[in-house]
């Protein structure tokens, strides 16, 4: 290996060292708690090393951001590949096989939203710098909306644009987590909100 390579290496190490570090203090603490000092702190590196890195909490949390979409996807697309091979061969194009995929989506991000909160927050409610549903929205993100389409653009019904669909679809689930979280709606409800989301939205 190069020095070169071996500076790239560690260098890629650190940024992960300190994504990691924020993601768990925002956990733990909300994302007041993350700031340049207390990050230093926790990692034992200087805050001239974190500037090195990012420029600010701002692309710290736009970087907590873009690996919470990476995560979501791959958790949308396993609970839609596991449900399809749940309904086996033949049932997963049948009404229930699809409504299966759809629900189980559902629940994966529903899921996902309710044990990630400050990475959910970093994705959708704070500013990290990403532009969203525009020519340079990274990667990540444009990754995170393909893993819900791909499966609700067979339940967007004759004459509607799987895109517009799965973007309303989005925005259901966005205020069932968001509602949820804040204790909005009543507890013990879940179940049948993702049941009566997928039955009226979902056309098969």
């Amino acid at each position: 290996m190069s020095v070169q390579e071996r500076k790239q290496r560690e260098r890629a190490e650190r940024e992960r060292l300190i994504v990691a570090t924020a993601r768990e203090l925002a956990e733990e603490q909300g994302w007041d708690a993350v700031t340049t000092r207390r990050l230093a702190e926790r990692i034992e590196y200087s805050q001239p090393v974190l500037y090195s890195h990012f420029r600010g909490k701002r692309e710290i949390i736009g970087a907590v951001a873009l690996q919470g979409a990476a995560e979501l996807a791959a958790e949308l697309r396993g609970a839609s590949a596991e449900a399809e091979a749940e309904a086996g061969v033949g049932a997963s194009a049948s009404v229930e096989g699809v409504r299966g995929r759809v629900t189980a989506l559902a629940r994966a991000y529903l899921d996902f939203a309710e044990r990630n909160p400050a990475v959910y927050d970093a994705m959708f409610q704070l500013d990290g710098g990403l532009a969203f549903a525009a020519e340079d929205t990274p990667e990540a993100l444009k990754d995170g909306f393909a893993a819900l389409l791909e499966t609700l653009r067979d339940v967007a019904g004759e004459g509607v644009e799987p895109g517009l669909f799965t973007e309303v679809f989005w925005a259901s689930l966005h205020g069932l987590a968001t509602l949820t979280r804040a204790g909005r709606l009543p507890v013990g409800d879940a179940e049948r909100r993702v049941g009566l989301l997928v039955s009226r939205l979902a056309v098969v």
